[in-house]
């Protein structure tokens, strides 16, 4: 078949391959493009001083934890167990309004470690570690119900769309390793009310946003290619390359496909990586012992396996890992609107063990000064039942703890009244969290900037201070 000299189907074949390097590269490696799973290596500004942790092991607990039952001890709840609340404070709007008595905590809190700390007996085994505990009893949030609450915990804004805080850290310092994602999220089962928008990159570069591993041997779908071999796909992958850079070499620089080049780079390593990753086998017995793996509580197991993955992670140089925690019947994540004893003894007992593990592995290892470990939930729970035994949700005084890279451990931060209901010293916003732990990674949230929508865009937007009284 001819064509004349001006037609434009007349092109040579370099143009040719140009012009159709979407259409093959699409199909060389469409399996692979399904892959949600992005390096941030190619894109950071570095740190603004000189860091105090690497990464962050983010243990998000979905549905409010009751602080009162946990880490902020308040005796006067049981002395005055079963009154009228308002005889005491004055009783704001709740969520769902549906206000009981006062409601003392069912544990009994205990000092633990050279320092003292008060934590509840829900927590045997993080209480081993209480030295290494900064508790911050100061929290607050600015949103009562759970989806714009999980956007504000997640990404410093109650609105959806923004990036995660896991990809504004890797915009600050890429990742340290080549063949996993620098964000990656260990689904335990239950992903945040809100969605993956919880982990996304918003308008930072599409390679930054977070990506979701089971904690099972095929962490992700269909990592193992089931038709051709390694070889293959390179040569594939080696094309699409060529292709990629005819395409940069006649349009220029482009974010979603400098994205789509890593993201195609790095399914084709990650097909090595990840098995490597979630085969435990090598582990000693001791430790999968440690970590619950072999629990009679299927819960525990499956936060144990999380966290030890978190820790292999952390091995492998991944920036940010976020851990959700794993479904249990009958109870709707820690969110105990009712049944407040039942809730909270099972969400402990799933978590409590695989929690203690880490941070002693992580301590024997040598890793938990240059780790961060950071426990929160969206916010709290009412002093006094919703109902006959539940706890409503609560925004306005709440405690998340924060451990190793580089926190004041044995130390609490900021105090709540006699009934946990508000804060008293050192109010404490979300925007401070998220300043406190970019800085202890090195970043200057004032300083890490995007420019978006003619302004300069920042995790902690105009707000935030970090709270040094909790920095060693």
């Amino acid at each position: 078949m001819f064509f004349k000299e001006n037609s434009p189907l007349n092109i040579d074949r370099r143009a040719f391959l140009q012009k159709a390097g979407l259409g093959f590269g699409g199909l060389a490696l469409s399996s692979l493009m399904q892959q949600k799973s992005f390096g941030a290596s190619h894109i950071y500004h570095g740190p603004h001083h000189k860091a105090k942790a690497k990464s962050v092991i983010f243990l998000y607990m979905d549905g409010g934890v009751s602080q009162v039952d946990s880490f902020d001890p308040k005796p006067m709840l049981k002395k005055h167990d079963g009154e009228d609340p308002s005889k005491f404070f004055k009783v704001e709007p709740t969520q769902f309004n549906n206000n009981g008595k006062i409601l003392g905590s069912p544990w009994g809190f205990k000092k633990h470690g050279k320092s003292g700390l008060d934590i509840s007996e829900l927590f045997p085994h993080i209480a081993k570690h209480a030295d290494e505990l900064c508790i911050f009893r100061s929290m607050t949030s600015k949103f009562p119900e759970h989806t714009f609450a999980n956007y504000f915990l997640h990404t410093g804004s109650g609105l959806q769309g923004r990036p995660s805080m896991g990809a504004w850290a890797n915009y600050g310092l890429g990742s340290e390793s080549e063949n996993l994602p620098g964000f990656v999220v260990l689904n335990g089962g239950l992903i945040p009310p809100g969605g993956l928008d919880n982990f996304n990159s918003g308008f930072l570069p599409a390679s930054l946003q977070g990506s979701v591993f089971l904690p099972q041997k095929e962490a992700i779908a269909n990592i193992l290619p089931k038709n051709e071999s390694l070889t293959a796909q390179k040569k594939k992958l080696d094309m699409l390359k060529e292709l990629d850079e005819l395409t940069v070499k006649g349009h220029g620089q482009h974010d979603k496909l400098q994205s789509s080049i890593k993201n195609y780079e790095l399914a084709y390593k990650m097909q090595m990586a990840v098995p490597e990753l979630m085969d435990i086998s090598k582990e000693p017995a001791y430790i999968k012992e440690s970590y619950g793996l072999n629990h009679k509580n299927k819960q525990t197991q499956t936060y144990g396996m999380q966290c030890l993955t978190a820790r292999r992670l952390i091995e492998r140089g991944v920036r940010f890992i976020e851990l959700t925690v794993p479904p249990i019947k009958g109870n709707d994540r820690w969110d105990a609107h009712g049944n407040l004893i039942k809730n909270h003894n099972e969400n402990a007992l799933s978590v409590d063990q695989p929690i203690g593990a880490l941070i002693g592995d992580l301590k024997q290892r040598g890793l938990l000064d240059e780790t961060l470990i950071v426990f929160a939930s969206e916010f709290g729970r009412t002093p006094f039942a919703q109902g006959r035994d539940g706890r409503d949700h609560h925004p306005m005084a709440f405690s998340v703890w924060m451990a190793g890279g580089g926190v004041k451990g044995g130390h609490t931060y900021g105090t709540t009244d006699e009934f946990g209901y508000h804060i008293l010293e050192g109010r404490m916003e979300m925007y401070d969290m998220h300043a406190t732990m970019l800085h202890l990674l090195g970043i200057d949230h004032e300083k890490s900037t995007f420019r978006f929508s003619g302004r300069d865009m920042r995790l902690t937007d105009v707000h935030g201070h970090v709270i040094h009284d909790a920095i060693a």
